[in-house]
């Protein structure tokens, strides 16, 4: 359908805007990744940041450097500039829109406006609300499209109709069978 073709594009263009800006400019990114680790690891406790796997234990007690922070930024980046590439050009739309609803929920994590480096200032915020509820309705977006049958049935009904007309088989067979049996 038109729409549709006019439509992703429009909404994937976000996306791949953050994905690229991700790609160009890390370091920005790479603050907001710290500032968001800070603010978990001020509402998690210590005994569970010590429990989780390495990786996430060592990211969570702020053991890694700005330049491994950047690559996590870059690679989140190039991921949602694919995806938001393949939603613009219709490649696999479900399933990307899926993977960019799935790649915003750290962005919805991050911009919490709460926690983080000490207290935040009222405008630190306000751009945190902002981030916040710009991602979770991109998020809330990509479900939507993700979701989106293009006006075809969907499995279930297809498996339902399917058992619908292999009974119907059945039941006339067995009809048949019976005429032919009687008769």
């Amino acid at each position: 359908m038109l729409l549709r073709r006019i439509a992703r594009p429009m909404f994937a263009s976000w996306f791949v805007s953050q994905g690229l800006d991700a790609l160009r400019h890390p370091g920005a990114h790479a603050q907001v990744v710290r500032d968001g680790l800070d603010s978990v690891r001020s509402r998690v406790p210590a005994a569970a940041r010590s429990s989780a796997p390495a990786p996430l234990a060592k990211a969570l007690d702020g053991r890694l450097s700005d330049r491994q922070l950047a690559t996590v930024a870059q690679a989140h980046g190039a991921a949602m500039l694919v995806a938001g590439t393949m939603l613009a050009v219709g490649r696999a739309p479900r399933t990307a829109s899926l993977a960019l609803a799935g790649l915003t929920v750290p962005l919805v994590l991050v911009n919490l406006p709460i926690g983080g480096r000490g207290v935040l200032t009222a405008a630190e915020k306000k751009a945190r609300k902002e981030r916040l509820v710009r991602a979770v309705s991109f998020a809330g977006g990509a479900i939507l499209v993700g979701v989106d049958l293009e006006g075809r049935p969907g499995v279930t009904w297809r498996v339902q109709h399917a058992r619908t007309d292999r009974a119907a088989l059945r039941a006339a067979r067995a009809t048949e069978a019976a005429k032919h049996v009687d008769g």
